[in-house]
């Protein structure tokens, strides 16, 4: 008996789960409660009392008419739609001092560390919408120095003890509560980061200029992205990060990032097998990637396991795009990545292997975790240039497992795919440069 295809049953399931929330009809303007669109005063007030206002009345929308408002950081609540209406732009103000300490996850780690610029804790029922732009105003003369790239000098603020004091703290099981981050620390914020919340909508705005990752939903349930142009090219600005969620709608949006389109997390190392919560359940599909280091990325941080992800008819096209579908993991993240389903992808050109699976990246085989890839299916992807139709590589004692390529056609590939350490790879109907391929 044929095994039912998960197109058929796991796909339609988890998109009937997943349904934006609904918001009372009322609205709350940021202007009556002192906020001005003159891009020059400090609005971070204003849009504190409004949200509060919306709250204890029960929800709403807080709404952001036409013009540019300065703010820090901003906190969703339960309830509140933040709507930003076309020809609207909110413009954070790049000043650390305007994002307090909160509990947060940087690269796949829990610590208290600055707000991200967009943050909402435990809260049900939030959304960004409204048709404008999020401006996180991040450059290489702010946010963007303290990675530590792009021509910084010695003694210029930098994240590197910090990230490697995170992970020490993690790894050692110190109490979140204790990993204090913040001023001096220059671990940078994401911009959009939902916290444990549930029925998440971010629809039709415009994001640019990250300190970080764009679109960062931790631990959450029930999210819909859509409709959202990203276009921020700093360091690690990835275009949209689900990490350890469940149910999660990625439709129609734009990616011209500066790092990984969509990356796929479930957290690093001891932090992400402490809590143990997987990503599972997601949907891309009508996406536009341009500009980044994978389309479809899963991992690196993925120790917390991912599965049943379904990317399906998207086009990616840039000279500066690595890869359509990356998977990243190795001994130290260790993690299951499983029931990864992609079909209907059109392809222009990509840098690298258009499907790339990597048990080396980074720390490779120095570790006491065994790295997972298995159940991967793939079809009708068209790539038209690339380095490589694929790289696989797995390890010996670990092998890349079941990896189906069907209908799909390579041209312009420079160099022949790499298979090691692989079980299970099937090819039907597969042909690179016009020839058919073999396993």
């Amino acid at each position: 008996m044929a095994e039912a295809d998960p197109w058929s049953t796991v796909y339609p399931a988890i998109l009937k789960r997943i349904q934006a929330p609904k918001f009372p009809k009322k609205d709350f303007d940021v202007t009556r409660f002192g906020a001005k669109a003159d891009g020059k005063t400090d609005c971070t007030e204003a849009f504190r009392k409004a949200i509060d206002e919306a709250a204890r009345a029960g929800g709403g929308r807080v709404l952001v008419r036409e013009g540019a408002f300065l703010t820090g950081a901003i906190h969703l609540k339960s309830n509140v739609n933040l709507a930003v209406l076309k020809d609207a732009t909110i413009k954070f103000i790049p000043d650390p001092k305007l994002y307090p300490i909160v509990l947060t996850r940087f690269e796949g780690r829990e610590c208290m560390n600055f707000s991200p610029l967009v943050y909402a804790l435990d809260q049900k029922n939030v959304a960004i919408t409204g048709g404008g732009t999020l401006d996180g105003q991040a450059s290489a003369e702010n946010w963007w120095a303290w990675a530590g790239k792009r021509g910084a000098k010695p003694g210029d603020p930098n994240q590197r003890k910090a990230v490697l004091a995170l992970g020490e703290m993690s790894e050692n099981g110190v109490p979140v509560a204790e990993r204090k981050f913040g001023d001096g620390s220059y671990l940078r914020p994401m911009f959009v980061q939902p916290y444990r919340c549930t029925n998440v909508q971010i629809e039709d705005i415009t994001i640019v200029n990250s300190p970080m990752y764009e679109m960062h939903p931790v631990l959450c349930k029930n999210v819909t992205i859509r409709n959202v142009k990203v276009n921020s090219h700093g360091p690690n600005n990835d275009g949209c990060d689900p990490e350890s969620s469940v149910d999660v709608l990625i439709d129609g949006c734009t990616f011209d990032t500066g790092d990984d389109c969509i990356a796929i997390k479930s957290g690093r190392n001891a932090d992400g097998r402490r809590l143990h919560a997987p990503s599972e359940n997601l949907i891309v599909q009508n996406c536009n990637m341009k500009d980044g280091h994978g389309g479809v990325t899963l991992g690196s941080e993925c120790s917390g396991n991912i599965r049943n992800v379904f990317a399906q008819d998207c086009k990616m096209d840039s000279p500066s795009l690595d890869r359509v579908l990356r998977f990243k993991n190795n001994a130290i993240r260790g993690g299951v990545i499983e029931h990864i389903y992609m079909r209907n992808i059109k392809t222009g050109q990509v840098a690298h292997a258009a499907i790339d699976v990597d048990f080396y990246y980074e720390e490779g085989e120095k570790g006491a975790f065994t790295p997972v890839v298995r159940d991967v299916e793939v079809v009708n992807l068209e790539v038209k240039k690339c380095e490589m139709a694929w790289s696989l590589r797995g390890f010996k004692n670990a092998p890349v497992r079941d990896i189906r390529l069907k209908n799909c056609t390579f041209d312009g590939a420079a160099k022949p795919p790499v298979a090691e350490n692989v079980e299970g790879l099937v090819l039907d109907g597969v042909s690179i440069n016009g020839k058919p391929a073999k396993a």
